[in-house]
């Protein structure tokens, strides 16, 4: 956070005690050198700065991710009775059986979609539209064994509520649309921060240990253990920093893509490349949608009316819920036959022009994301989308956001977040212990924190360079709306700042006079 230069006797650099002397942030310079010459003073500042005030989004976004990495242990252990079966048997029942069974047992919703269990021990989930619920949706849990309804839960996309909470306090802190502004701004300044200390930390570490690669490599990963005080807490967090760098750089990449403003650019660049994922289209062919009459054409209303329409005669719920799920298991017996395996989704036609559509849902790698569409009157597949069909950054883009929610190697996905959690919480309060242990000691220089690094950096870049970096600052600015927001602030606080340090001074030499 603050990689300012060592000013300490050799005495106080073998004690862990603040450092004696420590000039004022005007006249804080760093050593002379190829690195010093403004770019290196510039980039200080703003890692200093971003440090200090981004910080604390940082921690957070850290802390609610490291709660939300552990939703599947904490759904097992809050959901155990909807989400797993009490005995895994040996023949699972008919869909449409299922499907059945939580119609009856719930006729308020409309069958929506069913997805099957992506294990032997898992419960297959029906998923029903209620309008009161707004964007969330009913999930009734039966046991694909018995067709025994084990119970029900709102959920949202598929989450459980416990996995909707975390999630919301992850993106908005449960502020709703204002409190995505906190995580925007943590993922947009995550990469220049990691990147930034990345480049101070090299500089000082070949400025140290001299041209020696091997020495400079070490030097770099592993902290000097001999090292006391603001040297040995800079050690750490150098050499944390660097071993985290990869992993910082891809969730900074991946927050982003489904965030509030730059995920909208990010949109709008996958239309420009026409690289968004493809869609299913379940449009049947003219012949066949004129003539679905019986279970596969006139039944396809239940799919948006609910139990509206019905067989002449059947007004039970029991017998309503059986025509809704007639044609599941002949789609999905289709579906299987096209080389849909694994755990799907199976989710009904929205009319008898439309065809039903089966989607997989193995989110693990290697991912299986097929689709198909499925006439349910013959059960022939009348279009697919297939994952190797789809563009590279559409698929880049799915398997990041499943890797940034810990889905896409499962458990070890799980460590991996949960270490990068911890790692950026450590070097967080590395770096606010560096602060502190810069601040000034001395009887007429007391402190609480140590001085910003100097102002004025940007007057020693070559005016080339500098408006190189103020187009550059611009674009990244307007692709990342929360940075180009948050960068304009601290430009004027810093600059109000320093106007009133020297207002202040100024009055001083005039009471001194």
């Amino acid at each position: 956070m603050n990689d300012l230069p060592e000013t300490r006797s050799p005495a106080a650099r073998t004690a862990d005690v603040p450092e004696p002397r420590e000039p004022e942030s005007e006249s804080v310079s760093p050593p002379v050198g190829r690195t010093s010459r403004g770019w290196r003073p510039l980039l200080l500042r703003l890692h200093f700065y971003a440090g200090v005030l981004v910080a604390p989004f940082l921690a957070i976004a850290a802390l609610t991710g490291l709660a939300y990495t552990l939703t599947p242990q904490l759904d097992r252990l809050v959901y155990a009775d909807e989400l797993y079966v009490d005995e895994v048997g040996t023949m699972p029942r008919p869909l449409a059986e299922q499907i059945s069974a939580a119609l009856a047992a719930h006729p308020e919703g409309t069958f929506a979609s069913v997805l099957t269990g992506d294990a032997p021990d898992r419960t297959t989930r029906v998923v029903l539209s209620v309008p009161e619920l707004g964007d969330r949706q009913r999930t009734v849990y039966v046991d694909p064994y018995t067709g025994r309804v084990q119970g029900l839960l709102t959920t949202w996309w598929g989450s459980t509520p416990l996995t909707t909470w975390l999630d919301d306090l992850h993106r908005n802190l449960h502020l709703g649309s204002f409190g995505r502004h906190y995580s925007e701004t943590a993922a947009s300044w995550l990469w220049i921060v990691a990147l930034g200390g990345l480049v101070l930390w090299l500089a000082r570490r070949r400025q140290a240990l001299g041209v020696s690669r091997a020495r400079r490599a070490r030097g770099a990963l592993l902290p000097d253990l001999t090292a006391r005080g603001r040297r040995r807490t800079l050690g750490w967090h150098g050499s944390l920093g660097m071993w985290l760098l990869v992993g910082l750089l891809f969730l900074s990449a991946t927050g982003l893509t489904w965030s509030r403003y730059a995920g909208e650019n990010f949109s709008r660049v996958l239309d420009a490349a026409d690289s968004h994922t493809p869609s299913l289209d379940t449009a049947l062919p003219q012949a066949t949608s004129t003539t679905t009459g019986g279970v596969g054409g006139a039944h396809q209303g239940h799919a948006v009316d609910g139990l509206a329409a019905t067989d002449a005669g059947a007004t039970d719920a029991g017998a309503v819920a059986a025509s809704v799920a007639a044609p599941v298991d002949r789609v999905v017996a289709a579906a299987r036959a096209a080389g849909l395996d694994g755990p799907i989704e199976v989710t009904p036609a929205g009319d008898a022009a439309s065809a039903w559509s089966v989607a997989q849902t193995d989110g693990r790698w290697p991912v299986r994301f097929d689709q198909v569409a499925v006439n349910p009157v013959n059960g022939r597949v009348v279009n697919e989308v297939r994952w190797e069909d789809w563009p590279l950054l559409a698929q880049l883009s799915k398997l990041g956001v499943r890797a940034h929610m810990g889905e896409l190697f499962g458990v070890a996905n799980q460590i991996l977040l949960a270490g990068l959690a911890l790692g950026l919480l450590c070097v967080i309060v590395w770096g606010y212990r560096m602060w502190w242990q810069r601040r000034p000691t001395r009887a007429d220089q007391a402190g609480i924190v140590g001085p910003p690094p100097a102002r004025g950096a940007w007057r020693r870049l070559p005016k080339p360079a500098l408006a190189l970096l103020i187009l550059l600052t611009v674009a990244v600015g307007w692709a990342l709306p929360a940075l180009g927001v948050t960068l304009l602030a601290f430009l004027l606080l810093d600059l109000t700042a320093g106007l009133l340090q020297r207002r202040r001074r100024k009055l001083a030499r005039g009471a001194s006079a």
